[in-house]
């Protein structure tokens, strides 16, 4: 692998292939592993050849391995499992997928497909947003998932949670909120009877009806039910319910259509009833005493934040003290005391009633209520803390407080998350003045609050340390809580979120960082910890930074400031996964203008910075073109032949910029007529691996347009693509040179070498066809170099499956899994299988196996395009030819094998 990690993407656009490259050092990509001491560090250490700090990383016990795995977030497993083909076997253990949490990451059919053959074991499965769902409901293909639970699918269709409950007959456990599911209705409630014959847990926030007819589906479909939460609900039949008689745990929280006298009565004749929950309704104090004097099985009742209850209690202080051993916690009532009750012949402190160690001792039903009541109380107090009813202080200052922080601690992570949430929420005056109240913040620190976020900040998942952060940035509003978040180290923990790949995590931190700078003592403590270069990456741009940096690269004179604002745009522009902020600093005027002409400026640093940004912008279709509008095509060709003796930074960075405006026609076109592809053949001969390499993927664009390509043959290219084809250590520079002279000699350029006079053109001709041999020959020696002729010979030969694989996993260039080609690209490919040259088959055949193998970034894409445009049958007859090479046939039967498989994925 070589030094930097990178990503090479394509959106349609013609031909276009959009290239994306990562600065980051891999040791730096993962904010969790770092705060861990583990994770990428590991993967540098085997690529520079397994050695780390005298360790043979190599030799580690494959159970060490795995064990390694374990503690890495998704990202940084990824990572790993690319360093070499023994990690990448242990990386798809199916130890690993059990459980996946997609939350953090964006999850559509084509991510779906590609982690498919994975997800044979997958038991549990957490998503945000109604696509994920249902890109997940058509393309994980995990048959025996038992538990999903999702947030965000506030656009969940009936039609999605069908599918989703047809496809996971096995499925126990479904939780979906807590926004409202307003497209849902009872008749996907019916599916889901029908369906999910195991279901056990059902738990669903904001449906526009729960009817009759569907909650009678569940009495009658699914035996196990127990758990039924219909939460801030449209309608609920209350009687159809009792028809649930395993029914042992039941929230209508938030619900307030029902009739209670009917619910009270029919749920107090429930067998199995053990605790209701009937928080933030209207339930009258009389439906509370008939579920205390009618139901035999009942021990809790939740009734908080109930109006109709709460008065009467104020009313009569006494009320429901007489509740035959059924326990009512209300707002008013001492919760903490309360709870012990249910410990019966234990004793059990009132601040460890939430502690796990004592109800898990072989009380099977002890333990089921408190998990239920643990899950029921972080969805209440988050719900009340959103609102922020009036009269809330004394419970939250009292006790409201200390419960969310034992809630911190719980083992179930979605309450430990909706806990933090909440301590985020509660404290919070005024979102726009971001007032903050003394008192509640000032009590999180009393009570012990801060080191638990922390060190809720420093888990793995990413989603709680996005809460945890987020609590933490609030109340660090509060100058006393800023003071012990520091004295707690959160500034150094806090840093190290803001350089997470995850936005949410690094934007949450950087909130914290950019809340504690306030205070002058931690501005020290922030810059020592490298928190002023995380602001600069992501806070910057909520709070018009982006206008300012610009201003200051348009009118400033200062050389050192002007560089300090292109590189602050640079940082803006390329920020980790779901970057919204390249499209935002392309968008603020001036600013593609100002950054052109900062590439030429008399002083080489802000030139570079000017073109690295210039770089990640292109990244985005409207600011590429926008660049070109702004003169950037000629501005950067004549950066690129001016930088020759200048820096390695500013020699890659110019290239760079180049191979992501090379991505359409017209600019590749204007690069080639501007003559920049002297400077970039002339870049492609650097000893640095970063440089030639990022000069070839320019150039590998530029040789798709005929004109391009000749171009490249007059300014003695060929043999410069050559050498790098032959002798680049980098695997991705030799394939896209090898890649660029396919392209070359093709055929498509003949026309285009002829054009002339008679002798022009028989000058031309011979000159090209001197070219297109050498050219040839090197492409078969790039080809041959992934060729074993046993292996291959006994692949050409059988029928197993088992051989095509062991060459496909010798073949892969992992970076190359990440190369997203254009419907263009591809069918020029396709084209190339019927090429008379059979080493162009065979690199064509090379090709479309790296674009196509199972677990690269856009392998579903590209199986999708040679899909469409028929391809299967070119490659059956270039598996079958005779006058094929060995690897041209082999190839072939790897594609095709690896288009069956992306087609079985999308049809089940």
């Amino acid at each position: 692998m070589t030094r930097r990690v990178r990503r090479r993407l394509c959106k349609e656009n013609g031909k276009g292939k959009d290239v994306v490259v990562a600065d980051e050092e891999m040791a730096a990509a993962s904010s969790s592993s770092a705060a861990r001491g583990l994770g990428l560090g590991v993967v540098v250490a085997v690529a520079g050849g397994g050695e780390c700090g005298g360790v043979d990383w190599t030799a580690l016990p494959d159970d060490t391995v795995l064990q390694v795995f374990t503690r890495l977030n998704y990202r940084d497993r990824a990572s790993m499992a690319a360093a070499c083909s023994a990690w990448r076997a242990l990386g798809s253990s199916p130890c690993l997928w059990s459980a996946l949490d997609l939350r953090a990451h964006r999850c559509d059919a084509e991510v779906a497909s590609s982690l498919s053959s994975r997800c044979g074991s997958l038991r549990r499965l957490r998503l945000r947003g109604h696509e994920a769902a249902a890109a997940a409901a058509s393309g994980l293909r995990a048959r025996g998932l038992r538990e999903v639970v999702a947030d965000g699918c506030r656009g969940l269709t009936d039609a999605t949670l069908a599918v989703l409950a047809a496809r996971h007959e096995a499925l126990e456990s479904l939780q979906i909120g807590p926004d409202p599911l307003e497209r849902v209705s009872s008749d996907a409630l019916r599916h889901v009877a029908l369906c999910c014959s195991r279901l056990r847990r059902l738990r669903l926030s904001g449906l526009r009806d729960a009817d009759a007819d569907a909650i009678g589906a569940l009495a009658r479909y699914c035996p196990l039910l127990e758990d039924v939460a219909f939460l801030d609900c449209g309608s609920v039949d209350e009687d159809a319910l009792a028809g649930i008689r395993s029914l042992r745990f039941l929230s209508v929280a938030g619900c307030h259509n029902l009739k209670w006298a009917t619910a009270s009565t029919s749920w107090a004749q429930l067998p199995s009833l053990v605790a209701v929950d009937v928080s933030r309704t209207d339930v009258s104090p009389s439906a509370i005493s008939r579920l205390i004097s009618h139901s035999k099985t009942l021990k809790l009742i939740c009734a908080l934040n109930c109006k109709f209850v709460e008065e009467e209690q104020a009313h009569n202080p006494g009320a429901f003290s007489n509740s035959k051993g059924k326990l009512v916690l209300t707002i008013t009532s001492n919760i903490f005391k309360s709870a012990v009750s249910l410990f019966h012949g234990k004793i059990v402190k009132e601040n460890e009633v939430f502690n796990e160690c004592n109800w898990k001792d072989n009380n099977k039903a002890l333990g089921d209520m408190m998990s239920w009541l643990e899950w029921i109380l972080s969805q209440t107090l988050l719900r009340i803390a959103e609102s922020n009813p009036q009269g809330m202080d004394d419970f939250w200052l009292q006790q409201g407080t200390e419960m969310l922080l034992s809630l911190v601690k719980s083992s179930q992570e979605d309450v430990q998350e909706r806990a933090a949430t909440t301590l985020a929420t509660f404290v919070v005056i005024d979102d726009e003045s971001a007032n903050v109240d003394a008192a509640r913040s000032e009590v999180v620190m009393r009570v012990g609050g801060i080191p638990m976020l922390l060190d809720l900040a420093r888990c793995s998942r990413e989603s709680a340390q996005s809460e945890a952060a987020k609590a933490i940035a609030n109340l660090s509003v509060n100058a006393k809580v800023a003071k012990a978040v520091a004295d707690e180290g959160g500034i150094a923990i806090l840093t190290n979120l803001a350089r997470s790949m995850n936005r949410l995590v690094a934007e949450e931190a950087a909130g914290g960082l950019w809340n504690l700078s306030v205070g002058e003592e931690h501005k020290s403590a922030i810059a020592t910890s490298g928190g002023i270069k995380a602001l600069c990456s992501m806070e910057v741009a909520k709070a018009g930074g982006v206008h300012a940096l610009v201003m200051l690269a348009r009118s400033c004179k200062l050389e050192g400031v002007l560089e300090q604002a292109a590189r602050a745009l640079a940082n803006l522009a390329a920020h980790g996964d779901n970057n919204n902020n390249n499209a935002a600093v392309g968008q603020e005027a001036g600013a593609l203008e100002a950054l052109v002409q900062l590439t030429s400026s008399q002083n080489q640093g802000v030139r570079q910075e000017a073109a690295g940004a210039l770089w990640n912008l292109s990244f985005d279709d409207r600011n590429r073109e926008g660049i070109a509008a702004a003169g950037g095509v000629q501005a950067l060709v004549s950066l690129a032949q001016e930088c020759l003796s200048a820096s390695v930074g500013l020699q890659e960075r110019a290239a760079g910029a180049l191979w992501g405006l090379s991505i359409s026609e017209a600019n590749s076109m204007a690069i080639g007529q501007e003559g920049g592809v002297a400077p970039l053949l002339t870049l492609a001969q650097s000893d640095v691996e970063d440089v030639h390499e990022t000069a070839a993927g320019a150039l590998w664009n530029l040789a798709f347009y005929s004109g391009n390509a000749l171009r490249i043959v007059e300014e003695g290219g060929v043999p410069i693509l050559v050498r790098l084809c032959s002798s680049s250590g980098s695997k991705m520079a030799r394939f896209m040179s090898a890649l660029a002279l396919a392209y070359m000699f093709d055929g498509r350029m003949d026309e285009v070498a002829l054009v002339g006079t008679s002798s022009e053109g028989s000058s031309k001709s011979a000159n090209v066809e001197g070219a297109r041999r050498m050219a040839l020959k090197h492409i078969q020696t790039f080809v041959l170099t992934f060729s074993d002729p046993q292996v291959f010979a006994a692949a050409s030969t059988s029928s197993a499956s088992a051989a095509l694989s062991q060459i496909a996993d010798s073949v892969f260039i992992q970076e190359a899994g990440n190369l997203r080609c254009s419907g263009a690209e591809i069918a020029r490919f396709v084209a190339m299988l019927r090429n008379s040259a059979s080493i162009l088959r065979a690199c064509a055949a090379f090709a479309l196996l790296q674009f196509t193998i199972p677990g690269g970034r856009h392998a579903v894409h590209h199986a999708g395009l040679l899909q469409k445009a028929g391809a299967a049958r070119v490659l059956r007859a270039a598996a079958a030819a005779t006058t094929a090479s060995i690897e041209a046939k082999v190839f072939a039967r790897i594609v095709l094998r690896n288009l069956e498989h992306h087609q079985i994925g999308t049809s089940t």
